[in-house]
């Protein structure tokens, strides 16, 4: 848990005995949450809805359940999440990379509520962030990527330059080198996180230069539908199962399960216990899940990538393993090293073999 002093050292104390106080005498809390798509999205936004109501079941009359969608990054989302500490809320969750100079700044004004940024890094005594090793379940795509190709072309459409996306996309290549050296990737940024016309012409370009495999670090189901229509052309649901698009084209997915973490969280500010922290978690948890592989994958490519997912699951195998070289061919990770938390969470580079250069 990573603290950091915001007050003279009496203050602080006594702050801190505020936060960690429970909330509402009459045990109920407001809890809100700020989306930036809508939560019919088919993917990111979606899923965080759908845990977030699961955790209202959870607690039923307890929760005082609020919401705002297509909240977009910047401004805007600094003064939506203020409307909802004007509106009462206890604690909030904001669910995207862009809300966190928001968060951080909105905090600073409400000392009492209680905030959770989702995939961000700045933390204060009372806002905590939390994130899901996406990478996990890019290593499981890209090996599969790279056994169900045909043309040795894999598109990636990916969102914004930031490491969490860049971590993926390095993931899925080095995965899919390892298991098929001819391997290339296409890559595409659409600099959001969902726009279903800019996902679907970011397809059909990757489509058209050869690519019979697409993955995404993008929220709609656009991409899928693209491949649908041009025919054997695999790709992977994100965030969402995305299920009603298999067995083909899509294959596999990645899904997030963000429920326990928000039914522990809401629980801590009711009982007192809530403080600052830094999640992230993975497969293991299950924060992170995968679909299950479609029969359109060969047995015993489905058996490699099950296998590769029990193993990451166990803590037996971690997809940044070197040897592993940057770029520019250098070193970053020697034969058996393995990449720590640090190197990850600020990841910029590509590794060697991928061409082209990181939006800046």
């Amino acid at each position: 848990m990573n603290r950091r002093t915001l007050l003279a050292a009496g203050a602080t104390a006594a702050f801190a005995a505020a936060l960690g106080a429970p909330l509402r005498a009459n045990g109920k809390i407001k809890v809100g949450f700020i989306y930036v798509g809508p939560i019919n999205d088919g993917g990111w936004t979606q899923h965080h809805h759908h845990s977030a109501k699961e955790m209202v079941e959870h607690f039923g009359d307890a929760v005082d359940f609020v919401y705002q969608e297509n909240v977009p990054e910047g401004p805007d989302a600094e003064r939506a999440i203020t409307q909802m500490c004007l509106g009462g809320a206890d604690i909030i969750f904001t669910t995207s990379f862009g809300f966190m100079d928001p968060t951080i700044n909105v905090a600073k004004k409400f000392p009492n509520v209680k905030f959770e940024h989702a995939t961000g890094y700045k933390q204060a005594d009372n806002v905590s962030v939390y994130s899901a090793r996406f990478y996990e379940g890019r290593a499981i795509q890209g090996t599969l990527a790279g056994r169900v190709t045909k043309t040795n072309k894999v598109g990636y459409i990916a969102s914004v330059p930031i490491p969490e996306v860049v971590r993926g996309i390095n993931s899925a290549f080095i995965h899919a080198r390892k298991v098929n050296p001819d391997v290339e990737f296409k890559i595409v940024w659409i600099f959001e996180w969902l726009n279903p016309a800019k996902e679907a012409d970011a397809a059909k370009a990757l489509i058209e230069q050869g690519c019979d495999v697409v993955l995404q670090h993008t929220d709609s189901t656009a991409p899928h539908a693209a491949a649908k229509e041009a025919g054997g052309v695999y790709t992977f649901g994100q965030a969402a199962d995305m299920a009603e698009y298999g067995p083909m084209p899509r294959i596999s997915s990645i899904i997030d399960n963000w429920a326990p973490y928000y039914i522990a969280r809401v629980q801590a500010a009711l009982d007192g216990t809530w403080s600052s922290v830094n999640t992230w978690d993975g497969i293991s948890t299950g924060m992170v899940g995968i679909g299950e592989i479609s029969d359109a994958v060969p047995a015993e490519v489905k058996a490699e990538a099950e296998a590769m997912r029990d193993a990451i699951a166990a803590g037996e195998y971690h997809p940044f393993t070197g040897p592993i070289n940057k770029q520019d061919g250098s070193v970053w990770l020697a034969d058996g090293e393995i990449a720590d938390d640090g190197a990850l969470a600020g990841l910029n580079f590509y590794v060697e073999g991928i061409t082209g250069n990181i939006p800046s």
